[in-house]
């Protein structure tokens, strides 16, 4: 038996999931391809509508460049939210025994049915045998966010999939195919691209 070697997300307290009020996780591992290759088309905020198209818009990267750099701020809008303003929490690149992490934090402000905070995070690790992990979590308070999270099937949950399997196919070099993602095959849309 192995023994355990995976690396976990560091939340702030306010995030802590199972305290908000939206969470959702995601995760991949698979053989083959290495946090080294995924982690520039994670970190380079441009490249994200290249492999998660159908989700994403109006990515606006920080002043410093396409890579998210901590203390960084950068812009996108996801999941028919406006035009998130997203300071980076933590921007780790993967180093040999160390997991890469990537977090964001934003907020929407608004009224007590319409304000919304959220805290998006991710691990890329290299795995014993050639494996890379890959995951995600966001945690969300708010009553846009509980609504959210009442929705089946679960918007979020399939996009950030979609997302996830996005890195993959990127780095193997496969297309995403309109139509395939797994939004789409629950008969949902991403963002409305106009």
């Amino acid at each position: 038996m192995s023994e355990p070697t995976q690396s976990a997300i560091v939340w702030p307290d306010e995030y802590l999931p199972g305290t908000t009020d939206n969470f959702v996780t995601n995760e991949m591992i698979v053989k083959g391809i290495s946090a080294s290759q995924i982690w520039p088309l994670l970190n380079d905020c441009t490249k994200w509508e290249t492999y998660y198209g159908h989700n994403v818009e109006k990515v606006t990267p920080p002043s410093s460049g396409n890579f998210l750099k901590q203390g960084d701020v950068f812009k996108f809008s996801t999941f028919g939210f406006p035009v998130l303003t997203c300071p980076v929490e933590e921007s780790v690149a993967p180093a040999s025994g160390q997991a890469g992490r990537l977090a964001w934090s934003a907020a929407l402000d608004g009224d007590a049915d319409s304000a919304v905070k959220v805290y998006h995070a991710w691990l890329v690790e290299d795995l014993p045998g050639g494996r890379v992990r890959i995951l995600t979590q966001e945690s969300q308070a708010g009553k846009p966010a509980a609504q959210l999270a009442g929705v089946r099937p679960n918007r979020m949950l399939l996009g950030h999939q979609d997302w996830v399997e996005g890195l993959v196919k990127a780095v193997r070099g496969e297309g995403v195919t309109k139509g395939e993602s797994n939004l789409e095959s629950v008969g949902m849309e991403g963002v409305k691209k106009g």
